[in-house]
């Protein structure tokens, strides 16, 4: 075994498992601070572990981003992560180790982790010389934990324990599948292409073709109370995990409402020139029918931050009343909120996870209530 692996490993079964004792055991020791520590840790837990069943759907910056916003509100979270990237730290480890790009996992996991920065700040630790030059150290520790036991399926698993995360990460399959796409009399393959000719392609497939879903993965989204798709690269992030047949299959079968995120602005290279229905019709096409909603942004956005972002090419993505109009009479409502983050004051149009949070939990209550939020 690679050196480093082993190192890896000896630190995964040692170091970690230190720090996690060192997080759990004062609670229950010591002093009434500890005991008052204690009662309210118990409590939170009980509060979260009522909360809704949400399964979310996505990849990349939009979906961790979500996910640190819904943990404030329950751990029934099941994060469907897409394992098409083939760029990157993630990528190389995919053709030279041949596990699945731990990447788009890896900063779910961080997400759904107990708030605890000096471990974020670990996992994203990033390499800048040598052979390890790219690689962050939390796609080492997947890597290393897959060695540990042939399996990357069960590497994800484990480190979710081991990180007492409040949910569960999951790979949409453990299939080595590719992305492809039709442009014209052109086929290109790979995110990192797909991601710079979206406004052409004309058709999405993975291959090999019908790859099996996790059997967690359906299970999660039998006992939903909600589905989130998205936020996120529409094409490269969202799409590829509705492009699992069976998956796809079984979120039309579910009594679970099916809400789309929308993005708060077009991606350049990837959605030029899409307006907000545009984003739906391509999620409904793949999936095969529409969301019971759409959660658009409706804030201003700052003006420094829109001017940088209007002049790398990308534009806000709000809904018209004629697009809202479309969608209601095809029984789709848009479900608009302020969901602006502070990312803003520093340049980022990114979602405001707390809000996006709230805003996603309330519907899934109403609808559970009684469909409050539908037309």
């Amino acid at each position: 075994m690679d050196p480093l692996i082993s190192a890896i490993i000896g630190f995964l079964t040692g170091g970690l498992a230190v720090w996690g004792a060192s997080r759990v055991i004062p609670l229950g020791m010591g002093s009434e601070g500890g005991s008052g520590q204690k009662v309210m840790a118990s409590a939170i837990g009980h509060r979260l572990s009522l909360g809704p069943k949400i399964v979310a759907i996505g990849g990349g910056t939009g979906l961790s981003t979500l996910l640190s916003g819904l943990k404030g509100f329950t751990r029934n979270l099941t994060a469907v992560v897409t394992v098409t990237d083939e760029g990157g730290s993630s990528g190389r480890l995919r053709s030279e180790w041949g596990v699945l790009p731990p990447g788009d996992i890896r900063n779910c996991i961080v997400a759904l982790a107990e708030s605890d920065s000096s471990l974020q700040r670990m996992l994203a630790f990033r390499f800048d010389r040598g052979d390890l030059r790219g690689h962050s150290l939390g796609n080492l520790m997947l890597l290393a934990i897959t060695e540990m036991y042939g399996d990357f399926g069960r590497a994800v698993k484990e480190l979710n324990k081991l990180l007492a995360i409040r949910g569960q990460v999951l790979p949409v399959t453990l299939e080595p599948v590719a992305l492809f796409a039709q442009l014209g009399d052109r086929v290109i393959r790979g995110e990192e292409e797909i991601s710079r000719h979206g406004d052409q392609i004309e058709r999405l497939w993975l291959e090999p073709r019908d790859p099996e879903p996790l059997p967690e993965v359906m299970e999660a989204i039998d006992s939903a109370d909600l589905i989130v798709l998205g936020p996120g690269s529409l094409f490269t992030s969202v799409l590829p995990n509705l492009l699992v047949d069976r998956l796809s299959h079984r979120v039309r079968l579910s009594k679970a409402p099916k809400v789309y995120v929308s993005n708060i602005m077009t991606q350049p290279g990837e959605t030029d020139h899409f307006g907000f229905l545009d984003h739906v019709d391509w999620i409904s096409s793949v999936l095969g029918c529409l969301p019971d909603a759409v959660v658009a942004n409706s804030a201003r956005l700052p003006k420094d931050a829109l001017d940088r972002y209007l002049n790398q090419g990308a534009v806000p993505v709000y809904p018209t009343e004629e697009e809202e109009e479309v969608l209601r009479q095809r029984g789709c409502p848009v479900v608009k909120a302020d969901l602006v983050g502070s990312d803003s004051e520093k340049g980022l149009l990114r979602h405001d996870p707390k809000r996006l949070a709230e805003t996603l939990v309330r519907l899934a209550r109403e609808a559970k209530e009684g469909d409050l939020w539908r037309t």
